[in-house]
């Protein structure tokens, strides 16, 4: 693609004459634009209700609201910062393989019409997309709830969602340097997980830890609602990512039951064998680590894959959380690093492995092709360190501005009542 002028930006902005994105001829396909509505409608779900419900129950119930209010606000902040320039970063006409267009499809302009590879209408992609950039960065504050400020944190997602997120998406989907050297990304190992991971480990080192760093849910079963609803949702996430109602979408279906429902139980003998118990709490982060491994392969690999990739992803993260994370001390307070970034981590390294040309079309080590395990390395890599070195500015930024943590006795008090004025429980 072609990078544009300075001129040849501004002048289309200011006179309406940037060029539609989708071609007003094309066929719409009714079943093509039905299951993607219903797949954006399952990713919304994810969040609003899904996501804030599974970290409100692992919260400690003092902070139980502000730790929802974080999902809320992200996905409505967000969704603002999408249609105003994020969809435009990561979608937009190449930059140096690095971003799209800022200017180029501000509040939607110039998308009109059906897309012609995929038969519905172009506009759904920038919906679609939209529940992608809310959840990633919801996702984040798993890692930073019970300290920080909700001020801060609202700062933060916008922030985010503008100088992080939209570009490692162009990198993986929008024409960057990720997809011109063939790297797989079925659904967001790098953009989603990896990227919210590693900004959730940076932010917690730079927040320091809670007085009570304990991890004590105040509701198990609204943390299994939660997983639950996630989980549902995912089907929209993964199999929606195929963009079509076919068989590639109904492989990232299957692979995703089939690949969490090996991460639950991995998790829960891998826990069985170290605390002596299964947990629910812990059966259900198998199903959150599941989710993630296999959503850079869905659409990738074959029923086998998907069962070494759940389970291996499983194993590694809940030695993660269950171990590493007490050694070293970091406070992550609801695991995102240690689920959401190393699963995602082990996901699109195992990709590489696993992806069977008679699925996706892509070859990975096994059949023949061990250059793509060190194409998912470099997607890895250059995720770990953008996400990490941008989200540690943006912090330093916003401490600078507003702080970033809440005074010690509003800590002990708990953010429902010094951040919102409300309490969930009224004993």
């Amino acid at each position: 693609m072609r990078t544009k002028g300075l001129l040849g930006v501004i002048i289309p902005i200011l006179f309406g004459a940037l060029p539609a994105l989708a071609q007003e001829g094309a066929k719409l396909d009714t079943g093509n634009t039905t299951w993607m509505l219903i797949a954006s409608a399952l990713v919304v779900f994810m969040t609003v209700p899904g996501l804030a419900l599974f970290y409100g129950g692992l919260d400690k119930a003092k902070s139980i609201l502000n730790t929802i209010a974080m999902s809320l606000s992200a996905f409505a902040v967000v969704t603002l910062t999408w249609v105003i320039i994020g969809y435009s970063i990561a979608y937009g006409d190449d930059i140096a393989g690095f971003i799209g267009n800022p200017f180029q499809y501000i509040l939607a302009k110039g998308i009109s019409g059906i897309n012609p590879d995929t038969g519905y209408p172009a506009l759904l992609d920038v919906m679609f997309q939209l529940t992608f950039a809310t959840i990633t960065t919801a996702l984040i504050s798993g890692s930073y709830v019970g300290r920080m400020k909700f001020s801060a944190w609202i700062l933060f997602a916008v922030l985010w969602s503008i100088v992080v997120y939209p570009p490692v998406a162009h990198w993986a989907w929008g024409g960057g340097f990720l997809a011109n050297d063939g790297a797989l990304d079925f659904a967001g190992g790098t953009v989603v997980h990896i990227n919210a991971g590693i900004a959730g480990l940076v932010g917690a080192l730079i927040l320091g830890r809670r007085r009570n760093a304990s991890l004590i849910p105040n509701n198990i079963p609204l943390v299994v609602l939660g997983a639950g609803i996630l989980w549902f949702g995912w089907f929209g996430f993964n199999a929606g990512s195929a963009l079509a109602a076919n068989e590639t979408a109904v492989w990232a279906m299957l692979n995703t039951t089939v690949a969490t429902s090996t991460a639950a139980l991995a998790w829960m003998f891998a826990e069985w064998i170290h605390a002596g118990k299964p947990t629910v709490v812990g059966i259900s982060s198998g199903i959150i680590a599941g989710l993630v491994a296999i959503t850079p392969a869905a659409g990738f690999v074959n029923l086998v894959g998907a069962i070494f990739i759940g389970a291996i992803a499983a194993v590694i993260a809940c030695f993660t959380v269950a171990v590493l994370k007490p050694k070293f001390g970091y406070d992550d307070a609801l695991d995102v690093f240690g689920i959401h970034g190393v699963a995602g981590i082990v996901g699109a390294i195992l990709t590489g492995v696993f992806a069977d040309p008679s699925v996706g079309g892509s070859k990975g080590l096994l059949y023949g092709n061990p250059a793509q395990v060190l194409i998912q390395l470099e997607g890895v890599i250059a995720t770990i360190i953008y996400s990490g070195v941008l989200t540690a500015i943006i912090l330093f930024i916003i401490k600078a501005l507003v702080g970033l943590r809440v005074f010690e006795e509003e800590e002990i008090e708990g953010l429902d009542s010094t951040e919102h004025g409300e309490k969930a429980y009224n004993t």
